[in-house]
This record gives structure tokens, sequence and C-alpha cells, in this order.
């Protein structure tokens, strides 16, 4: 395995963890989560990975989703939205991530 599998593995296993907190912070839309996600680069992804991770999301009910009207001209835009059943997620994903980031350290040694 190269470092590129190896950061796409963990890629795969923090994105949707990244996106929820993305969504807690305040109501996105799916272009603004992809744009987000560019300003770190071992986040970045398109919409063929983003979007079907927000319809599980829905389908799981952990977000929820209405349509806005956006600038004069523009179509409406899709905003996701954190339920109370995403957060309960979020907080037992934290929990696990701080008990990951923990034992990482511990075992490199700080």
């Amino acid at each position: 395995m190269n470092i590129d599998d190896w950061k796409s593995q963990i890629k795969r296993g923090t994105l949707e963890f990244c996106i929820l907190l993305m969504i807690k912070q305040r109501p996105s839309y799916g272009y603004e989560i992809i744009s987000t996600l560019e300003e770190y680069p071992i986040l970045a992804a398109k919409e063929n990975t983003i979007n079907p991770l927000l319809r599980r999301l829905l389908k799981e009910e952990y977000i929820s989703s209405s349509w806005q009207e956006s600038v004069k001209g523009l179509p409406p835009r899709k905003y996701y939205s954190v339920t109370d059943k995403g957060l309960e997620y979020i907080s037992a994903m934290s929990g696990e991530w701080n008990n990951l980031l923990n034992a990482i350290n511990k075992i490199k040694g700080e």
C-alpha cells in the first residue's frame, strides 16, 4: 500500500464525521460542503462521493433537507441541517474520535 491508498482509507472513514460537523455549525448546501472540504486537501471529494453520502444521511435521519431560494436568477438550493438523531450520532462519533486520537498519541509516545 502506498501513502495515497492510506490517505484514501483515512478519508473514507472520516468524511461522514466531518460533513456532519460542518452541517452542525450551520445549514449548508451540497456545493458549499464540497467547496469547504476542498480547503482541506485530504478531505476533498467530488459530487459523486458527497451526494450519495448526503442521501444516506437523509435516509438514516441524521440530517434533514429543505429548499431555499437563492440569489435572483439562480435556482433554489437544497440545504442540509442536522437532526436531533444526528446530534446524538455526532456526540457518539466525537467520543470515539477522541478515543482514537488518545490511543494514537499514546502509541506515538505523546
